[in-house]
């Protein structure tokens, strides 16, 4: 999927924007309160990629067998492919500007007005194509993995100014995160850069077989690079994930391999610095988004200016509490469901003393009222309720 040229807004008149570009969405926490000056871009982070209409079905007992009909319990709908990412962003206070093609049919309407009104994410670099249906991807979850049809076109090549989807002029932000492609260089990466964001990137499967560092050549412009633990040792040619982190640091400072279950490892390459945090235990549902959370939780602790131990501990809870809920956006936790998870432990007896100090950071940070219960369910099982009025 490619990214739509400038910043129109909506680019059609049927859909005019009902935010102007500047506006954004406070949450209850801002973990960068104490760093903002008036000088300071007007995004966070800036990210730009295709977004889907996600469907989700949760609740099968098994995978859907040939030539029969299978009942899912649970069933929810949201925006999803780069979505997954921006609206985790969103949710735990950072300012997020998002370019992005968006169909002009009722699902269109859809992701753009829960990205929009729903998160508070600025779409004012996005735009409808007018006659481009947006693309769809069918979730299935059991046995705590997924399952998943996709179905989209390619926008016309009239609604993109750059191969690969990079907008030609992105907003000045802190940070921007990218998803490297083997072999392919993002124009809009370098230009980001250039205008001071701090670029955090992850990549995706090898399908080639390359595992050719050199062919990640906007590794170049990144601060940070976080791959899961098979990408790390494949790209470094190494047989340990801790290995493969400080290999990384030949080409990016800050090397964070994911390690499943296992937490996560990382290496500041500038200081020597190390930090490893232990996955925590959860029941997990839906895996969908988890990857996206993580990636969102670190970003958030780095420019907020956290100890690296801080940092990743963050980004492993995020992507925990995501986990027990199903679908991308939609399980995105925000302040609200990580203070009920900070209080939630300490109230328990016997407590790992280890485990509280880990995370003795939230105390600061949390929100003090209880607010809403956890864990939130944001799932709508539908694409819109027709309005009562």
């Amino acid at each position: 999927m490619t990214t739509p040229t400038a910043p129109t807004g909506k680019g059609s008149p049927q859909r005019p924007s009902s935010m102007a570009p500047g506006p954004y969405r406070r949450a209850q926490v801002d973990p960068l309160a104490g760093l903002r000056a008036p000088a300071d871009p007007p995004w966070d982070v800036y990210l730009t990629g295709p977004v889907f209409l996600d469907i989700i079905f949760t609740g099968l007992d098994s995978a859907p067998v040939r030539g029969t009909e299978s009942w899912a319990r649970g069933m929810g709908s949201s925006p999803g492919g780069v979505a997954n990412m921006a609206t985790a962003l969103a949710r735990l206070g950072l300012r997020t500007s998002l370019s992005a093609a968006f169909g002009d049919d009722h699902y269109g309407d859809y992701c753009w007005d829960a990205l929009e009104q729903g998160e508070g994410i600025d779409l004012s670099p996005s735009r409808t194509v007018p006659g481009w249906h947006s693309p769809v991807t069918v979730s299935m979850a059991y046995e705590g993995e997924r399952t998943m049809v996709s179905h989209g076109h390619e926008p016309p090549p009239e609604a993109v100014s750059v191969p690969g989807g990079a907008p030609e002029c992105p907003p000045r932000a802190r940070a921007a995160v990218a998803s490297l492609v083997p072999g392919t260089r993002a124009p809009w990466i370098a230009q980001a850069a250039s205008k001071g964001a701090r670029i955090f990137a992850d990549v995706g499967w090898d399908d080639t077989g390359a595992w050719d560092l050199a062919g990640l050549a906007d590794l170049e412009h990144c601060e940070a690079f976080l791959p899961n633990a098979q990408e790390a040792m494949r790209y470094t040619r190494t047989e340990c994930p801790r290995e493969a982190a400080h290999a990384l640091t030949e080409y990016v400072p800050l090397a964070v391999v994911t390690l499943g279950a296992e937490g996560a490892y990382a290496v500041d390459g500038r200081t020597g610095e190390t930090a490893v945090v232990p996955a925590i235990a959860v029941e997990a549902l839906d895996p969908t988004g988890a990857g996206d959370v993580f990636v969102a939780g670190f970003v958030t602790g780095t420019l907020a200016d956290w100890p690296l131990a801080d940092r990743l501990a963050f980004a492993g809870l995020t992507a925990a509490l995501s986990v027990q809920e199903f679908g991308g956006s939609l399980s995105a936790p925000g302040w609200a469901e990580i203070g009920a998870w900070w209080r939630q432990v300490r109230s328990l007896d016997r407590q790992d003393p280890e485990a509280l100090r880990r995370y003795a950071f939230l105390a600061d940070l949390v929100p003090k009222e209880a607010g809403r219960p956890w864990p939130l369910r944001r799932a709508v099982p539908t694409i819109g309720f027709r309005s009562s009025a």
